[in-house]
């Protein structure tokens, strides 16, 4: 009979007395375990093994212990089957991560880093990686002396080794203190070279650990020495890459880094702009959200702004809106970067592309409570302010109509409902929109009334320019007067007399 076919014997005879895992199989476990003979042992982790791929059940902590053994066994096949074990346990949730290392087996897993089989390296690898998922253990694993042997063998030759050292290198650099060591040991230009590894699972560890270092500016100027731009570059050319997750990843990394003009100038230079407008259209929700986040990124700073506002991807912004109208992420960044875009000199082009309908149809798409509605109204706001409103008048129809009053009716969303009433006063004295305001007179002076009579300024003045306006119109003037408009407004002149007297008394006394 063969050593094999020994071992499967005894594992099917252990396996009848171990369903349901009880004490006295566990007593021989430990016996095999911790036995001197190899063969003996490689029965116990063969059983490890087989109970890992077949039993979906929690392992109880005293069962862990034999692992302990197993780990530091001497023989090669022990190793292996013990550390797959103990990957497949981890992995499938049937053992606590925490507990793991607290039962002692943090030490064996790392040592088992510096072993010259590959099977062992990448099972140890694995199990490291899914260790580092919670921040006690990410501390444990730093001060273990753990990172030095991962970072090694991120330049394996071995793509499965390579792969779940990089990986948790990623879960490691969660970690701010991690990231500290990490970056003292050297893995930035580790991490930078590996970004053009053949291996896209590679590419993504890489890019994804890079960005969560590059989350902290203390380490830009690091990653970003102007004797060596490859960093830049290669992130830049990750844009491009055909795998979705890669080319997200270097968009969040590169968002990270974009911190000053300096590097946002750099980026432009080296046409990131033309990658980016082409993510846009991509079928990934996750690429198009992390694209138009760096976009909104560059769009802040004045200098980019002009290069921006180039007509194809004003085009391109606008269909966005039209084409993912309730995607909060997306409305909400391609707002803000229309915003910042019609402060520059070619606010005009805003005006004539699509963006100013993908605006206006958002509004029916967007709930109140979602952020995103702000950002719309804001910048509806800001372009009607410099002009756009006869464009705007164009798309105006009833449903938009009704959306801008009842948003500027609650007041409970402050700045929404603010923005909403200044798109409508801008658009006042255009014909199509007097027809479309007066379906809505009695919802209109409701939120008049309200706004005369709150407590921030602006609001009424905001309501005090809309009345003037919309008093030009017989229909509303009619209204107005039934509903005793004036009334509101004498009351509100004589607390602003009051007031300018109390100012002009304290005035008086200071100077004095």
């Amino acid at each position: 009979m063969t050593l094999y076919s020994t071992h499967w014997c005894f594992l099917k005879r252990l396996s009848f007395e171990m369903s349901p895992i009880g004490r006295d199989p566990l007593e021989a476990l430990r016996t095999l375990a911790f036995s001197e003979n190899p063969g003996l042992q490689q029965s116990a982790a063969l059983y490890y093994l087989h109970m890992s791929q077949h039993m979906n059940i929690s392992l109880p902590v005293e069962h862990l212990e034999p692992f302990y053994a197993l780990l530091r066994s001497a023989d090669l096949e022990v190793q292996q089957m013990s550390s797959l074990s103990l990957v497949n346990f981890l992995l499938e949730g049937n053992i606590d991560k925490e507990l793991v290392v607290q039962m002692g087996l943090l030490e064996p897993i790392l040592d088992l880093l510096e072993s010259e089989d590959a099977t062992v390296q990448c099972n140890s690898c694995a199990c490291t990686m899914t260790l580092a998922v919670s921040e006690s253990n990410r501390e444990a694993i730093g001060a273990a002396q753990g990172l030095t042997p991962l970072l090694s063998l991120a330049n394996s030759y071995d793509p499965r080794v390579q792969q779940n050292a990089v990986g948790a290198i990623l879960n490691l650099t969660q970690s701010e203190k991690i990231q500290q060591v990490l970056c003292k040991e050297g893995a930035l230009p580790v991490l930078a070279l590996l970004l053009e590894s053949p291996d896209s699972e590679v590419q993504y560890y890489s890019c994804a650990a890079l960005s969560n270092v590059a989350a902290n500016v203390q380490y830009h100027e690091a990653m970003l020495r102007p004797s060596n731009r490859f960093l830049l570059r290669t992130l830049i050319s990750l844009l491009s890459s055909s795998v979705d997750k890669v080319s997200s990843q270097a968009c969040v990394c590169l968002r990270n880094l974009a911190t000053s003009v300096d590097i946002q100038a750099e980026m432009v230079a080296e046409d990131v702009l033309p990658k980016l407008h082409a993510l846009l259209a991509s079928g990934s929700e996750d690429v198009r959200r992390a694209s138009i986040a760096l976009l909104w990124i560059l769009s802040e700073h004045p200098h980019n702004q002009d290069t921006l506002a180039c007509a194809e991807l004003l085009q391109s912004l606008g269909m966005l809106l039209l084409a993912h109208k309730t995607d909060p992420v997306i409305v909400g960044h391609t707002a803000c970067i229309i915003k910042n875009l019609s402060l520059s000199k070619n606010r005009q082009r805003i005006i004539e592309s699509p963006c100013v309908e993908g605006l206006l149809q958002t509004m029916l798409s967007t709930n109140t409570e979602e952020d995103s509605l702000h950002y719309v109204t804001s910048c509806l706001a800001e372009l009607a302010k410099q002009g756009a409103t006869l464009h705007m008048v164009q798309w105006m129809d009833e449903p938009l109509t009704k959306c801008l009053v009842r948003l500027a009716g609650q007041l409970e969303h402050t700045e929404p409902s603010f923005q909403a009433a200044s798109i409508i006063q801008h658009m006042i004295g255009h014909e199509k929109m007097m027809l479309l305001l007066k379906r809505h007179i009695r919802d209109i002076q409701a939120y008049l009334k309200n706004f005369l009579t709150h407590r921030e300024i602006r609001f009424q003045q905001l309501g005090i320019s809309t009345f003037c306006r919309l008093r030009e119109d017989p229909e509303f003037l009619l209204e107005f007067r039934e509903s005793q408009m004036a009334k509101l407004l004498e009351q509100l002149r004589q607390q602003t007399e009051e007031t300018q007297e109390l100012l002009r008394a304290a005035i008086c006394q200071e100077d004095s």
